[in-house]
């Protein structure tokens, strides 16, 4: 038996105006900062594949076909949870900061598909995961920050235009974690790249850190990983050296790379919770990744999902409809009659539908800790002189 236990730890704020808000004092945000990989890319993808002259897939149907009628850039048939919670809190959806000419004033997304918190040399020098590959590209948490201090001074002028933006503003950091490990995963057992978490997660922390110390960062979503044994490329590399033993028998996912995650989100949770005590006129909430993905996993039906969950719905011929060399997007894929009844889109990467459940997990932790409500967002300061707002996450118990 192995347990996630997702801290449900107090956040005491206080605050002169953190949100604009309504006239009954309910905040809102004016904008969204996000940073992060393939969960939250709305479009730099296909840009940054372009520096390296690698071939994007996400760049031809079906990709965003679900909803938006075409590819947009983004890793999935649909919206992607930022899509959703950026129209649950009243704001446009958040523009790739490489693929945009407009105004970022409402926000700007500079999360990439495919990039690691940890900069691309750790990879590199390590031989990870090859010593031939391009990847990781140099697009880590590291370079996203740079990005945005290079946007900086067309957004705010003064330091108390900044304060007033950034304070106003809601800060998405990650998801950051699964490409460290999983292309770590191609050259090092789990054992080993459990060694690399302190690193994943001392990175993250040292971000938030100079987003609220440097920038004024006030209001920030810092999500988990994924229960990768449950992902079906993990699934697919590792089913020939993986014995019966190693499965978990309800779900059919990998026992030691999911307990990885749950190590992973035990020490950020720890380390936000420190951040939080040190920076009290922040709200710094942690966004649970891994829970909904096995509820998905674990009750298929309650969400409208088929029974072999583990199936991707875009892909080729093989186990879990997963071909690396017939990728989604390609010519020779086939698509699922219907994506809303799918889990996992064409690999790692959720359906619009699963993104819509997440993003409804996180939207419920970020009203709760910070009383957000979209539909009575009005212009005015927001002066509460305090509150307590916990950050309840369920308590997960997972049978190994």
């Amino acid at each position: 038996m192995h347990k996630l236990v997702s801290v449900a730890f107090l956040v005491f704020i206080s605050w002169s105006t953190l949100a604009v808000s309504s006239p009954s004092g309910v905040p809102c945000y004016q904008s969204i900062f996000s940073f992060g990989d393939s969960f939250a890319d709305t479009g730099n993808n296909p840009v940054v594949f372009k520096w390296y002259s690698i071939f994007d897939p996400v760049t031809r149907p079906p990709y965003g076909t679900s909803f938006f009628g075409r590819h947009t850039g983004r890793n999935g048939d649909g919206r992607l949870i930022i899509d959703f919670i950026a129209e649950n809190l009243g704001l446009p959806y958040v523009p790739p900061n490489l693929a945009h000419n407009g105004s970022f004033r409402r926000g700007a997304n500079f999360a990439v598909g495919a990039a690691t918190a940890v900069d691309a040399g750790f990879f590199h020098k390590r031989g990870i995961p090859s010593a031939t590959s391009k990847f990781p590209l140099n697009t880590s948490l590291g370079v996203q920050l740079e990005w945005f201090e290079s946007m900086k001074p067309s957004l705010c002028r003064t330091a108390q235009e900044c304060k007033k933006l950034f304070g106003r503003s809601l800060f998405f950091v990650g998801e950051f974690g699964v490409n460290d490990y999983h292309m770590s995963f191609q050259q090092r057992t789990v054992q080993e790249v459990r060694s690399f978490v302190p690193d994943v997660v001392a990175t993250i922390s040292k971000a938030i850190e100079r987003l609220i110390t440097m920038h004024g960062a006030r209001s920030l979503v810092v999500p988990g990983v994924i229960p990768s044994g449950c992902s079906p490329p993990i699934l697919t590399r590792f089913a020939d050296a993986s014995p019966p033993s190693a499965y978990d028998s309800r779900t059919g996912c990998l026992k030691a790379y999911n307990e990885l995650g749950l190590h992973h989100n035990s020490l950020l949770q720890a380390e936000l919770a420190k951040l939080q005590a040190k920076h009290r006129n922040a709200r710094i909430i942690y966004a649970d990744f891994f829970g909904p993905i096995m509820d998905m996993v674990e009750s298929p039906h309650k969400f409208g999902f088929e029974q072999d969950v583990l199936t991707v719905c875009c892909g080729g011929a093989g186990r879990y409809r997963l071909n690396s060399t017939v990728p989604c997007g390609d010519a020779a894929a086939t698509t699922c009659p219907d994506p809303s009844a799918r889990l996992y889109w064409d690999g790692v990467h959720l359906t619009e539908a699963a993104n819509r459940h997440v993003a409804n997990i996180w939207l419920g932790s970020i009203t709760s800790a910070t009383r957000v409500s979209s539909s009575k967002c009005a212009k005015g300061p927001y002066r509460p002189t305090s509150f307590i707002a916990a950050n309840k996450i369920k308590h997960l118990e997972r049978l190994g």
